[in-house]
């Protein structure tokens, strides 16, 4: 404000060497900021951590990427308020997931599964167990894949219960219907909803579940299922 105020060359000076301090500051704090980051790199090198290395890897690539906190609404305007930034991201997955005019499966095609396809045995579940990926998000409870593998056959009998009932009653979960939704940009403006993509995270049991179907021969199942909005 002196600067403004009165101009002379002392508060010139003064301006300036306020603006190095500043651009010192900064400059420093970066570099901290990217040996902190190489430091970590090389730690998970050393302890063969492979996914969190190119996971920091790739961040450090990408560089800083700002957040963006506004988002265009179906007239093209801005909106910054949290409540209509939530609306206007379900809106846009409602009408782009939610299918309309598709005929219904035929009533053929939805009858019960095959009398002579068995329920999943405690060893399938135990194979279909080993099969979930490590890594991976849990979805809205939070039930890792590593948390399921490691319970051992206790927790692999309760699942076969869980699966077995599914099994006969040919029905799933309210529960499983829920997902988190998670916008992925694909390309040009981020603040354009229509210029991303949604992955759903989906319960780790409903993935041990879906892993069984396909090690089964039951597509009057699957079809079921599909016809009741499940699948």
């Amino acid at each position: 404000m002196q600067w403004i105020q009165d101009p002379s060359q002392n508060n010139v000076d003064n301006l300036n060497n306020v603006s190095r301090e500043v651009r010192r500051h900064f400059r420093n704090k970066k570099n901290a900021y990217l040996r902190a980051k190489i430091e970590k790199l090389e730690t998970n090198s050393k302890i063969k951590n492979i996914s969190a290395l190119y996971r920091g890897i790739s961040d450090f690539k990408k560089g800083y990427q700002p957040r963006c906190n506004i988002v265009k609404d179906e007239k093209g305007d801005f909106v910054a308020d949290s409540h209509s930034i939530v609306a206007r991201w379900r809106n846009y997955f409602s009408q782009l997931f939610n299918v309309h005019g598709v005929k219904d499966v035929g009533q053929a095609e939805i009858h019960t599964a095959e009398p002579l396809v068995p329920e999943p045995s405690a060893s399938e579940v135990e194979l279909a167990i080993d099969k979930l990926k490590s890594r991976k998000s849990p979805g809205i409870y939070q039930i890792l894949a590593e948390l399921i593998k490691a319970g051992g056959r206790t927790i692999c009998l309760e699942i076969r219960k869980l699966i077995t009932s599914i099994w006969k009653k040919e029905k799933l979960p309210e529960e499983w219907k829920e997902s988190i939704i998670v916008p992925i940009h694909k390309n040009g403006g981020k603040r354009d909803c229509n210029n991303y993509r949604g992955i759903s995270l989906l319960r780790t049991t409903y993935k041990k579940l879906m892993i069984q179907l396909g090690g089964r021969s039951c597509i009057r199942f699957s079809l079921s299922l599909i016809s009741l909005g499940n699948l």
